[in-house]
């Protein structure tokens, strides 16, 4: 069972400059809720109350206003300051102390994910007990992705390729990844790619090569979509609006999700709505109660 999940939400955010020149590109709002929110309610889905989140250096207290230390959602939330990018899989070592040998989870914090099914997926992942677990799903340009090649016999990884020049599958590696307690040891031992960094496709190879990987896959019904660049960004941003305003929920309403879970009680949600003032997302909070 994993209990302790990873969000890294580092990075320059270039793609999307100048609008992160002066705030966190997760900080930013994807229709009525910061970035931020998306990734850390999937984590929650996956029943995982022990989470890192390592930003950038210089911006603690941007995110302690948003998130102080987690308690008001029945989390145990840290902070871990990154001086510049060195790739994925560096979380891990930044991480060293937090993930103490321990099975850990770890999501990219400008990834969406939505679905149907997505609860019980990352309950599924959430159960890994040795080994490794990635999640895919198809997509049009898998060139431009890390990609997958599985046995549809019986789904076993073959082949990973890094933005692949020839076709070798549509399967895209997401954001969300599932690791046994060696995966620091593996982080270690890798070499920085030809761009100087330390490449995940890379690490989930050292899991390849044991053969100790397993894939799942987000169906024709959910959404996987990388906010990194600036359409991407305003299309998730369009999906979230036309969900929430046709269907009457929200989409990774934090507050919702921990009181589902019996983490927290009514007396929260009458907080959090302190918290927020006199907004949509508060009249939807006193809902709940």
């Amino acid at each position: 069972m994993i209990r302790k999940g990873i969000i890294l939400a580092g990075g320059k955010g270039t793609r999307m400059s100048p609008l992160t020149k002066a705030v966190n590109k997760q900080l930013l709002p994807i229709y009525d809720k910061p970035l931020i929110y998306y990734p850390l309610s999937i984590l929650m889905l996956a029943k995982i109350r022990d989470i890192l989140i390592i930003i950038n250096k210089g911006q603690l207290q941007q995110y302690k206003k948003l998130i102080p230390n987690g308690k008001n959602l029945g989390l145990k939330i840290t902070f871990k300051e990154q001086d510049k990018p060195r790739g994925l899989p560096d979380a891990f070592i930044l991480g060293e102390k937090f993930i103490n040998k321990e099975n850990v989870a770890m999501i990219l914090g400008d990834n969406f994910f939505y679905g149907q099914n997505l609860s019980k997926l990352l309950k599924d992942c959430a159960q890994l007990k040795q080994g490794a677990k990635i999640v895919l799903h198809n997509v049009q340009n898998p060139e431009l992705f890390g990609v997958a090649k599985i046995n549809p016999k019986n789904k076993k990884i073959l082949k990973i390729v890094e933005k692949p020049k020839k076709y070798i599958s549509n399967q895209a590696i997401t954001g969300l990844y599932f690791f046994d307690k060696n995966v620091v040891n593996y982080a270690k031992k890798l070499k920085p790619s030809k761009r100087g960094e330390l490449e995940i496709v890379d690490l989930i190879n050292q899991y390849k090569k044991k053969n100790k990987i397993s894939a799942e896959f987000i169906g024709r019904g959910g959404a996987w979509l990388d906010t990194g660049s600036i359409s991407d960004y305003y299309k998730t941003s369009a999906f979230v609006q036309a969900i929430e305003n046709r269907q009457g929920f929200k989409i990774a309403c934090l507050e919702e999700i921990a009181l589902n879970k019996k983490w927290i009680s009514s007396k929260q949600i009458k907080n959090s709505i302190k918290f927020y003032g006199n907004c949509d997302y508060s009249k939807y909070l006193k809902k709940l109660i």
